[in-house]
């Protein structure tokens, strides 16, 4: 019931989480211009300003950076070294880090410094009006992220939101592309690699290598020419052939016999 539910909710998804994603944007812009009110209007009490100054540059930072997530722009570098805010994440981290950032921005409401008569009706409705969209909008993220994400089939929020109702075709051709480009690298890297080596190397390594020769002193030549005679004539007493005595030989004595 609810992936038959988040089928039919992908086309008008696409719409509605662009709506979101204006939403989200225009609540970083708020937390910014916000941080850069309590930046300018800081009460300088103490030494210890400069961290709470240094708070709110931070906090101004990390909406920027979460503005160009939001942008669509960069995707390749999100998935690689953000994946929480790659294509295949949902709203959840986001949301969380959203509604951080609207408490945050409230809780500096408490101070003696940031009153309505101290920094102004203008300025205050700029900080709680930041705090409480960025709250608001967190909440529909999350509302967003669990409605139109279908994990089972790999289908992420940010998915519905890029392709629409299309987002299912897209993700399974994009997760088939990776698998095989993923077989391929995998298959060249245990493919075995050849080199040409010089033969002459080659031989040398071979006789060389297994048999290490040691080359003395050459010999007497008189002493070589004794000892090849002798072998010689030993070779000729061993191995030559004498004829066989034909005296007592069967043949001779066949006429007897009959």
């Amino acid at each position: 019931m609810m992936n038959r539910l988040r089928e039919s909710l992908a086309g008008p998804g696409y719409v509605i989480l662009n709506a979101i994603r204006v939403l989200n944007i225009i609540a970083f812009l708020d937390i910014i211009a916000a941080s850069v009110v309590m930046l300018v209007k800081i009460n300088m009490l103490n030494s210890f300003f400069f961290f709470e100054a240094v708070t709110h540059a931070v906090v101004a930072i990390v909406s920027i950076f979460l503005i160009i997530s939001e942008l669509p722009i960069l995707r390749a570098y999100f998935d690689d070294h953000w994946p929480m805010f790659g294509q295949d994440a949902g709203f959840y981290t986001l949301a969380g880090i959203m509604m951080i950032l609207g408490v945050s921005t409230l809780g500096n409401l408490n101070t003696k410094a940031m009153t309505q008569e101290t920094i102004g009706m203008a300025f205050w409705r700029i900080i709680i009006s930041a705090g409480v969209l960025a709250m608001v909008v967190s909440v529909l993220n999350v509302l967003a992220s669990f409605l139109f994400s279908d994990y089972k089939a790999g289908v992420s929020a940010r998915h519905v939101r890029a392709y629409g109702a299309v987002a299912p075709q897209k993700v399974m051709s994009r997760t088939s592309s990776h698998r095989t480009l993923h077989l391929s690298m995998k298959r060249e890297e245990m493919l075995p690699s050849y080199t040409r080596s010089n033969p002459v190397k080659r031989a040398t390594q071979r006789f060389t290598g297994r048999f290490p020769l040691k080359i003395s002193k050459p010999m007497n030549p008189t002493l070589v020419a004794e000892n090849d005679a002798a072998s010689s004539k030993y070779s000729r007493d061993s191995v030559e052939i004498r004829e066989p005595d034909l005296a007592h030989h069967p043949a001779l004595y066949s006429g007897h016999m009959v």
